[in-house]
């Protein structure tokens, strides 16, 4: 099994992580969080260092910092070219299709945040000595780009959210909910033994959404940013 999770800043997707590992054997349970590439990997194919991260059989991968970076925060900061975020946009369902034909169990998973409530969770963290740590230059500049990220945001879904592979969008303006239904999510969709009724592992819709749904979405109110929720 394979998660990919991306996200707007400060939207609670470490937090999630967080949550979900806490009672998983470590043995079987991985993260993944990629730094910023070196010199050798920059020279690399772009999915290179993520293909040698998969899982095997039995295993369990969260990606916190997924390849996804290519579709929006790499553009958007100017740390790729136009052309390099093309191709990764025509790129990356073709790869995707061939891990989950060939086993992988994938999840894609993107939180979204209101404005107000990222500009809200940057104040915390700016004013808590135990937080200051998570702030980050681009961090700093997420307000300032907010619209440039959901435009983005709309070509990566357009271009991504696939049959074999759909995204997922969480809403996470409230935290505790965010990651009690993206964990409802996967179990509903995962085959076990003693697992609990489809009714009580039944996401909530007002914070569980289709990447279908959230496209809709986006193209009823992109041009309304004050009800655009990214």
């Amino acid at each position: 099994e394979m998660c990919i999770r991306d996200r707007r800043d400060a939207a609670g997707k470490g937090g999630t992580i967080k949550r979900f590992i806490a009672h998983l054997n470590p043995r079987n349970t991985r993260v993944v969080a990629l730094m910023k590439p070196n010199e050798t990997e920059s020279t690399q194919w772009y999915f290179q260092r993520y293909i040698s991260q998969l899982p095997s059989a039995g295993e369990m991968v969260f990606f916190d910092r997924s390849w996804y970076n290519r579709a929006m925060v790499e553009p958007v900061m100017g740390f790729c070219t136009d052309e390099q975020n093309k191709r990764f946009l025509k790129d990356v369902p073709m790869l995707e299709e061939l891990l989950v034909k060939d086993g992988i169990k994938m999840f894609k998973f993107y939180f979204s945040v209101s404005k107000e409530v990222q500009k809200e969770r940057f104040e915390s963290r700016k004013l808590d000595v135990l937080k200051q740590f998570k702030l980050s230059p681009v961090d700093n500049l997420a307000q300032e780009y907010w619209d440039q990220y959901s435009l983005r945001k709309f070509q990566m879904l357009h271009e991504t959210n696939r049959t074999t592979a759909p995204w997922t969008i969480i809403r996470s303006d409230n935290k505790k909910h965010a990651r009690l239904n993206c964990m409802k999510h996967v179990l509903y969709n995962m085959d076990y033994e003693n697992k609990a009724s489809a009714d009580r592992l039944t996401p909530d819709p007002n914070i569980v959404v289709s990447g279908i749904d959230e496209l809709r979405h986006m193209e009823e109110h992109l041009m309304e940013p004050n009800k655009l929720y990214c």
